[in-house]
């Protein structure tokens, strides 16, 4: 295989990986140079914010958090708008585990971790207590449901009409995520799963958002294999072209590295006509840390945005954020990869692209609750 120099944390665009997204050809042309953007604080003024962030957890793995009028104080005036959701999973507190250490993330404790739905009613009512102004400023998501479950879309439906007005999308929600997958009780999500299928069709027919996690590889994968996982989520984005879907942060994460030729695989389904509901979110200090690492690495990312504009938005992935500073670390990390967008590109990253998308989501969503409200709580499609 032909690899870029230099691009080391697996973000090479190489030829010949026919083995995913095999109808298509790799290529990922030499990043456009020269195409520097105006200082921050002049797009801030031309435009009113910087940024709308696509990846916000307002609540944690024990689902605490900041009281959202406290958030958009940290919003301020640099952030316009936030798909903000909460996180679907509790880590349990088993004292025969940890004793009186109370975990607070699912990486401090052997426990597990179980699916808390109330999240959504905590979100809606969050939501609900915003003047109609600051409301505005929010695209609240479902997520406390098991993607596992069957009945997972009846109880998306069943959020719906319990509030309607509130919700533009399902998500941040998890099929395969390093240890979190395996450290939630029951049956183990997967993209093969009818259940997954089922609701992510109703989001399609009710015109809903769906941002998912699902890692590219697995943590430890054997020497030289293949990412399995890149054709079964390529096809189940073919099983539902209704659907809009955001892969959040390209799925890498903390110990799930940049794969190989990962670059030409993202390229590869943006440039595929049948995969126009394919999004990709940047979101998460982690994944920045992997673009900037080099400048080659900077460079070929943020040519595949100049080639693809219309397909990536900007989130921060930070959970329950109380400062500004903190809250901004993402974007703050990522400004020499802004540097080298065009002004167009930059824009729609960073607040365009939300805007179609989720304005179209609310549009939609509003109109089927409007079609079904007459439909009642107790009646399962």
């Amino acid at each position: 295989m032909t690899h870029r120099p230099g691009l080391r944390f697996g973000w090479a665009a190489a030829a010949g990986v026919a083995i995913v997204f095999a109808w298509l050809l790799a290529a990922t042309p030499s990043a456009q140079q020269g195409q520097r953007q105006a200082p921050a604080a002049a797009a801030q003024a031309a435009s009113g914010y910087l940024l709308h962030d696509s990846h916000l957890h307002l609540t944690n793995y024990i689902q605490e958090g900041p009281d959202i009028h406290d958030f958009l104080k940290v919003m301020g005036d640099k952030v316009g708008r936030v798909a903000i959701f909460g996180i679907p999973l509790q880590q349990m507190w088993d004292k025969n585990n940890t004793g009186d250490f109370a975990p607070t993330y699912y990486l401090q404790s052997d426990a597990p971790l179980y699916y808390y739905s109330f999240t959504d009613a905590f979100i809606a009512m969050q939501y609900k207590s915003l003047t109609p102004a600051e409301q505005a400023r929010f695209d609240p998501m479902i997520t406390g449901f098991n993607p596992a479950d069957m009945y997972a879309a009846d109880h998306i439906k069943r959020v719906l009409l319990t509030f309607p007005g509130v919700f533009s999308g399902i998500g941040e929600f998890t099929i395969h995520k390093e240890f979190v997958s395996s450290k939630i009780a029951g049956k183990t999500a997967s993209l093969l799963d009818p259940a997954l299928g089922r609701l992510l069709d109703f989001a399609g027919e009710a015109g809903l958002i769906a941002i998912f996690h699902n890692d590219i590889d697995m943590p430890f994968p054997k020497p030289g294999q293949e990412p399995w996982i890149v054709p079964q989520f390529r096809d189940m984005l073919l099983r539902h072209p209704k659907t809009n879907v955001i892969w959040a942060h390209a799925g890498v994460g903390r110990i799930v590295h940049p794969v190989k030729d990962q670059l030409g695989m993202m390229e590869r389904g943006l440039a595929s006509p049948q995969l126009k509901n394919f999004f990709i979110d940047i979101s998460w200090s982690e994944m920045a840390k992997y673009v900037v690492a080099t400048p080659e690495a900077t460079a070929a990312m943020a040519d595949l945005i100049n080639r693809y504009p219309d397909r990536f938005l900007f989130g921060t992935d930070e959970v329950g954020p109380t400062e500004q500073g903190k809250y901004l670390t993402t974007y703050d990390i990522y400004q020499p990869m802004f540097a080298m967008l065009t002004p167009d590109a930059k824009q729609k990253l960073l607040k365009g692209n939300y805007e179609r998308l989720f304005d179209e989501a609310r549009r939609r969503v509003r109109a089927w609750e409007k079609a079904h409200g007459k439909e009642g709580l107790g009646t399962r499609r």
